[in-house]
């Protein structure tokens, strides 16, 4: 923390006070007061202004680490698109001075210095070269890795994963906090929260709830293609948006569902979050046996950016929107 001083330095000017000009009268000083006595006054009519002390930042991480900063942080790196875009939400972007390789959102990241992928290997020499005064860490990155960047003298915050919409709000807020734009972050909260209001209301109305499909990748296996199971976001959200998640009977949040599975469940809705990766409606109405399935003989084999549920920022309540919008038309025209 920087200290600030301050230097008085008063000029006394001490004058001669003349009396009349009477002839017979001999002139009469009159003593002013001393220099000592005149920077008495001066103190006490204008006392020196005091500093208040800037008060530090205290949080618990995801890793129940209690991380104190002693002012919000100007100097930030991000090693995950989700952190990326919470602070840039927060109006904190310009206190980013680098982020990892996958951050492409807001379109602003990209004259942010690119550190490369975080997934697996950090370049710790880069990350203190850069001098931050914090490094915003994710449930990609391992305790070793947080505990990597602390042993090299960095200051590490690893954003809780979210598991709900509400625990979204609380890493809003403390990243708020911690950037210093705690009033930014109230009012995000809020107009997040409004919108996800609209969208309860609306859906409370409806009778009959789509079943849907959700691919996250068919790359490796078309015809055993993983999805979002019980305890994702992608799961959560399809139920919050009026539909119901045919993989949410699997065992696992992130699981491969057979081609029998999904005839047997024969969805209403097929949505492609994997076509970022070039995945088409039309390449799945030509893979084997999925040509008989209500979705793609009704036309309902749908493109969706997975970036919206994958990343746990505010563009979560977009894909809620977004998801009540496919299932429920009527509603929002």
């Amino acid at each position: 923390m920087k200290r600030f001083s301050q230097l008085l330095i008063i000029f006394v000017l001490l004058g001669w006070v003349l009396g009349a000009c009477a002839p017979a009268t001999p002139e009469v000083s009159t003593p002013g007061p001393t220099l000592t006595e005149t920077a008495v006054l001066l103190a006490t009519a204008t006392p020196a202004p005091t500093v208040t002390p800037v008060a530090q930042i205290s949080a618990t991480d995801g890793l129940g680490r209690e991380v104190t900063l002693e002012a919000p942080a100007q100097r930030i790196i991000s090693l995950a698109p989700s952190n990326t875009e919470i602070l840039f939400a927060l109006g904190a972007g310009r206190q980013v001075i680098a982020r990892d390789a996958f951050s492409d959102y807001p379109p602003e990241v990209a004259s942010v210095t690119d550190i490369g992928s975080t997934w697996e290997v950090l370049n710790l020499e880069q990350l203190v070269a850069l001098q931050p005064d914090l490094v915003l860490a994710a449930g990609i990155q391992s305790p070793e890795q947080v505990k990597a960047m602390e042993e090299a003298g960095l200051t590490v915050f690893l954003v809780p994963n979210p598991v709900t919409l509400e625990d979204l709000y609380a890493n809003l807020d403390v990243v708020g906090r911690l950037t210093g734009h705690e009033d930014e972050a109230a009012a995000l909260i809020e107009s997040l929260k409004a919108r996800v209001a609209a969208v309860d209301a609306k859906i409370a109305t409806v009778s009959r709830r789509p079943r849907v499909f959700y691919e996250l990748d068919a790359s490796q296996d078309p015809t055993k293609p993983w999805t979002a199971g019980p305890g994702s976001f992608h799961d959560a959200l399809i139920a919050r948006a009026g539909g119901i998640n045919i993989a949410a009977v699997l065992d696992s949040s992130w699981a491969q569902m057979s081609l029998e599975q999904i005839v047997a469940a024969d969805p209403d809705l097929i949505l492609l979050g994997d076509t970022k990766w070039g995945t088409t409606p039309e390449a799945v109405a030509q893979r084997p046996g999925w040509g008989n399935l209500r979705a793609v003989k009704s036309g309902q084999v749908i493109p969706f950016d997975d970036d919206l549920i994958s990343r746990p920022g505010p563009r979560l309540v977009d894909a809620l929107e977004n998801l009540a919008k496919i299932f429920h038309p009527e509603l929002f025209k």
